[in-house]
């Protein structure tokens, strides 16, 4: 599908979506109207792949999605043809159940798990599709990266670099298992620095992708719908107090183990770089959890 263009949208015939759309963008939001209408418009400028957006919003007051420059791009989605969906979602009981319930929301089977303060450049949704398709993986992602870094070059961080040579294969992550270094990858704009490398000598070419290896990918991840709910979703945020943080590294984690992962360069992510909405991280998921807890019984073809 290719969006709705301008000259159309005075032609609306109503909302008629396909149900369920091949692709939907899954967004926790909470307390962020300014940053959340900054991730819609992201959203808004993907005009060559066909998605539709659901939103969860947890605020203290307004749902960041009632600002007016979130309803504006919440239109403008609509207009172009995208099927748009938003709920109010109480209680809070921590960032697992609240992915959970954006995951039971949609039946798409394909769903992108974007944060509510990350920018995507055109085309990204698109790049995303071709390489969770390219790959074979059980999910692929673009780490965010933070723009006011690209001065800050920490060579050293991208030594655990690895691209994908071939297929993505499974393999086993953890605190504790070869590969968690790679988490030094995504910091700061190590990801901007690591794609002008791959430029560089030659294995990225304009307009192209290439899959590495990763530790996990925040903010930003396609999965396989079958794959990431057979591996049990986010149901394991009824073993985790409300107050967590790490629940998409565990969820991550178990499709990797089953179907692989891989990130995805160039990144087309942009951190906003604004404070925190979950400043209360005493529990760490994957402390508690870790990767192969429930695997077994959950992650099963």
């Amino acid at each position: 599908m290719t969006a709705r263009g301008p000259e159309a949208w005075g032609e609306r015939p109503g909302r008629t979506w396909p149900s369920p759309p091949p692709l939907e963008i899954l967004i926790p939001t909470r307390n962020r109207p300014a940053e959340l209408a900054t991730t819609l418009a992201g959203l808004a400028a993907q005009t060559d792949t066909d998605f539709g957006v659901i939103v969860s919003d947890q605020s203290d007051a307004e749902a960041s999605w009632e600002h007016p420059a979130a309803q504006a791009m919440l239109r403008v989605l609509e207009a172009q043809g995208r099927r748009v969906a938003f709920h109010r979602h109480e209680p809070r009981n921590g960032l697992a159940e609240h992915r959970q319930f954006l995951l039971e929301q949609s039946a798409a089977p394909l769903v992108l798990f974007l944060d509510d303060d990350v920018w995507l450049a055109p085309h990204g949704v698109r790049t995303l599709r071709e390489a969770l398709e390219g790959t074979g993986a059980g999910f692929v992602g673009m780490a965010v990266q933070g723009l006011s870094y690209l001065d800050d070059r920490r060579e050293r961080e991208l030594e655990p670099f690895e691209p994908w040579d071939g297929p993505v294969e499974p393999e086993r992550l953890g605190r504790d298992e070869p590969g968690f270094e790679r988490w030094t990858l995504h910091n700061a704009a190590n990801p901007a620095h690591l794609a002008a490398r791959a430029r560089a000598d030659g294995r990225l070419r304009p307009g192209g992708w290439l899959a590495y290896r990763v530790a996990w990918v925040g903010g930003c991840a396609l999965f396989r719908r079958d794959a990431l709910v057979e591996c049990g979703g986010f149901e394991f945020w009824r073993d985790l107090p409300p107050s967590h943080a790490g629940e998409d590294v565990v969820a991550q984690w178990r499709v990797m183990e089953r179907y692989g992962g891989a990130g995805v360069l160039p990144s087309h992510a942009v951190h906003l770089e604004s404070p925190t909405t979950v400043p209360d991280r005493d529990t760490e998921a994957t402390e508690v959890l870790g990767s192969g807890v429930g695997s077994g019984e959950r992650c099963q073809r």
